[in-house]
């Protein structure tokens, strides 16, 4: 019966079996996933494309790589003898290691209980030069941008608040959750169709590539998302492939990446129409927030409000400048103003006769005068009694033309009366609009069957429609 042990147990059971095995060892890989926290400790992960390894550096191992000169003695970490050749590599301080270094690394394995894994000790750390994963993404991304694929003006601008969203992704990954979270307290709400694909290892590039092509030809979202969660160099190496670059490439739909942290930038990012730090960034790239959407349709509403008031001050302005003219227009002022005109020039003709009467008499008067002195009083009272019978002739005169006048205007006055468009409404008699038209009725081929009638009679108003059985007693 084998044995049962606690976590605990089997852990430091490895944990000795590992570090007897292996005290001193060197490793060669690509450094990516370098971390530098305060404690001064250096931690990074190194790969060749299939593994990866765990390194911690401490503070106390790290030294500080002088240069070497040309011919100048150094002692070489791998035999331990004398050299003089400057091609062999030097010795890195904690600052000078960076991401896509190739390195060297001498020291101890060991494993860290709290968490079960194994990882390198670094003693020592030496330069070989540019990893290859780091060569493959700069002659990559070289290769890329000649051939057009970073361009600015190929790319398409994401459009807000998308109504139908396309997530390549793996579904079952922390990325898409995080996605879909942020996503479920943005925007207005949308649909979200999720395109599972691979987004590690050897057949992930192929996946990816399928799944967004699929995406595009099914013509159904707004935009396409290409998201990932964070992991090493190697981990992330998908979408630093050129399936994946032609697909995003190729798509008519605008694309929006989220690949690992914000550090991480892969050739997809390059490519795609926006880049975004994470998966949760592209979700607040895509949506608005809905407090700010809420602040937004108040502002429209407000804005609807403020144009409808003044809508409706332009048409009460234009309603009234319209009533005061049909009331200037109307009838009733038209006999109004004719009355006025009638008046006055009745006023003026009375003046003119008074006027003249006066000039008359003081002719008179200044003829008597002259006919006193020239001929005495026989002549002037023989020439008074006719100036006399002048005046009466010339009164009566006047009272004929007075009464003319006054018969005019009777007469006037009557023709007026007559013109008057509500008088025959006094007698019974009533006027009939065309609703339609507005036009007064006066022949019964005006109308036709179904046409609205304004019926005005003294006291009111009817209203009433033509019916066929009317139309067929008129014809």
């Amino acid at each position: 019966m084998s044995a049962i042990f606690t976590v605990s147990e089997l852990t430091r059971s490895v944990k000795n079996l590992l570090e007897a095995e292996f005290p001193f060892v060197w490793v060669r890989g690509e450094v990516s996933n370098l971390a530098r926290p305060a404690s001064g400790h250096i931690y990074f992960t190194l790969t060749d494309g299939n593994a990866a390894l765990s390194v911690v550096w401490f503070k106390s191992s790290q030294m500080s790589a002088k240069p070497v000169s040309k011919g100048e003695d150094r002692i070489n970490p791998l035999t331990g003898e004398i050299e003089e050749d400057d091609t062999t590599p030097t010795a890195l301080s904690g600052a000078g290691i960076e991401d896509g270094m190739e390195v060297l690394c001498a020291g101890r394995l060991n494993v860290y209980e709290p968490r079960g894994q194994y990882q390198l000790v670094a003693e020592l750390v030496q330069d070989q030069g540019v990893g290859d994963l780091a060569v493959a993404f700069e002659a990559l991304k070289k290769k890329l941008s000649e051939k057009g694929y970073f361009d600015e003006d190929r790319k398409i601008a994401i459009p807000s608040n998308p109504m139908r969203v396309a997530v390549i992704t793996s579904p079952s990954g922390a990325a898409v959750r995080d996605f879909l979270r942020i996503a479920n307290t943005r925007g207005t709400g949308s649909e979200i169709r999720i395109y599972p694909s691979l987004v590690q290892g050897d057949l992930a590039p192929a996946n990816i590539a399928a799944a967004l092509d699929q995406a595009d030809a099914d013509d159904w979202a707004d935009v396409a998302v290409l998201i990932r969660g964070g992991g090493s160099l190697e981990d992330l190496w998908a979408f630093n492939t050129e399936p994946v670059a032609d697909a995003i490439f190729r798509a008519r739909l605008p694309v929006i990446t989220g690949v690992g942290h914000e550090p991480d930038v892969s050739i997809a990012d390059f490519v795609a129409d926006k880049r975004a730090a994470t998966p949760s960034h592209v979700a607040q790239e895509l949506w608005p927030r809905r407090e700010l959407l809420a602040q937004q349709l108040d502002d429209v509403d407000m804005a609807m409000n403020r144009a409808y008031a003044n809508w409706l001050l332009g048409k009460g302005a234009a309603f009234e400048h319209l009533r005061k003219a049909l009331v200037w227009l109307s009838p009733e002022r038209k006999l109004e103003r004719m009355e006025d005109r009638f008046h006055d020039l009745l006023n003026r003709l009375d003046d003119a006769g008074h006027d003249l009467l006066h000039d008359k008499q003081m002719d008179t008067k200044a003829a008597t005068e002259r006919l006193e002195r020239a001929f005495g009083t026989r002549a002037v009272d023989a020439e008074g009694a006719a100036v006399a019978n002048l005046t009466e002739r010339m009164k009566q005169a006047m009272e004929r033309l007075t009464d003319n006048r006054t018969r005019d205007l009777e007469l006037a006055q009557t023709a007026l009366t007559g013109l008057n468009p509500e008088a025959p409404l006094e007698r019974g008699y009533s006027l009939v609009r065309i609703e339609r038209t507005g036009e007064f009725l006066r022949d019964p081929k005006e109308v036709t069957a179904g046409d609205a009638l304004d019926i005005r009679v003294k006291d009111g108003r009817i209203g009433a429609v033509v019916t066929d059985d009317n139309n067929d007693a008129r014809e």
